[in-house]
């Protein structure tokens, strides 16, 4: 047994004890082959919620702070994502996120699953926002199903600045596949846009969250 299915076989059971998840259309996720499964981002959580209720093991990309984090606490989190051999993604771009990229290119090229927020950074009040285009870019390089994952409450489990988590009950939904191996191998930046504006709207369906057409990172709460 690999320290991933151990970590889920030990905290696993407490997790659901905790978060008590629902889930809708689990089915939807193939039992083989490239996985990218793209997620809406309301709380630090997620990235441990959807892992939990796939059956199959998957390997997000997570910015790089949740590898930085200080305290009990981070050093927990921090523990959890090597780990569980989660992948930094540096938000400031450059290099270190391309290299990041190609870990998830090697990792989906090999039949994997890998889970991305293509907001990049979790929702400052809720609404989802623009998504970036790796996630289009990743799918046009790999040719991998792409399967949009809306996660429900997990902010009311752990609200941006809160350091303890709080009961309540999550959900996570798994959208409609969309695959795009027709155009695989494309580069053109407008059909990167369309793909990944594509996602983002299979993901407002599913989430409910009002669309706010601009980055989350370049928003700030009044």
């Amino acid at each position: 047994m690999t320290l991933y299915w151990l970590l889920k076989v030990l905290v696993g059971p407490l997790a659901m004890l905790v978060f008590r998840p629902w889930t809708r259309g689990r089915t939807r996720v193939p039992p083989h082959g490239p996985v990218i499964l793209a997620a809406n981002h309301l709380s630090l959580v997620d990235w441990l919620l959807i892992p939990l209720v796939t059956p199959r093991r998957v390997t997000f990309l997570a910015k790089s702070e949740f590898f930085e984090l200080p305290g009990f606490g981070g050093a927990f989190v921090r523990w959890l994502m090597r780990t569980s051999g989660q992948i930094p993604v540096h938000r400031a771009g450059g290099l270190a996120a391309d290299r990041a990229l190609d870990r998830a290119v090697d990792i989906l090229g090999h039949g994997s699953v890998v889970g991305i927020f293509p907001e990049g950074t979790r929702s400052p009040d809720g609404r989802l926002y623009r998504g970036r285009t790796g996630v289009a870019r990743l799918a046009l390089e790999t040719g991998a199903t792409v399967i949009p994952v809306a996660v429900i409450g997990t902010d009311r489990v752990l609200p941006i600045g809160a350091r303890v988590p709080r009961i309540h009950r999550v959900g996570v939904v798994f959208g409609r596949p969309r695959h795009y191996g027709e155009i695989r191998g494309t580069t053109d930046e407008g059909v990167l846009r369309a793909i990944t504006d594509e996602i983002m709207h299979d993901l407002t369906a599913l989430t409910g969250q009002p669309y706010c057409d601009s980055y989350a990172a370049d928003f700030r709460l009044p």
